[in-house]
């Protein structure tokens, strides 16, 4: 299995850690840590690994790593698998809050 590149946005120091949607290309992630020495991008990683249920090892931040704007490469998913699993977390997360 190759390796997928996902775009995401980031708002860190946030109340909570939460999956906010798309934002065109982007998926918009809010985390609590703030952005300081990589706190903000350890935070992702684990939260994004811990999203897609596999480990965080297998998940990275390969551009942006002082921005907001970042690139992550998530070894042993295809495009579309991650896809699929943002879809429905973001479906669940639609229902529950209804």
């Amino acid at each position: 299995m190759g390796s997928s590149k996902l775009k995401i946005l980031v708002t860190p120091r946030s109340s909570k850690e939460r999956l906010l949607g798309w934002q065109g290309e982007e998926l918009k992630i809010s985390l609590t840590a703030p952005p300081v020495e990589g706190a903000a991008n350890a935070a992702l990683t684990k939260y994004l690994a811990r999203l897609l249920d596999i480990a965080a090892s297998q998940v990275k931040v390969s551009s942006g790593q002082a921005s907001r704007h970042k690139t992550v490469t998530i070894e042993g998913l295809e495009s579309q698998e991650i896809t699929r699993k943002i879809e429905n977390l973001l479906n669940a997360t639609a229902k529950n809050s209804k």
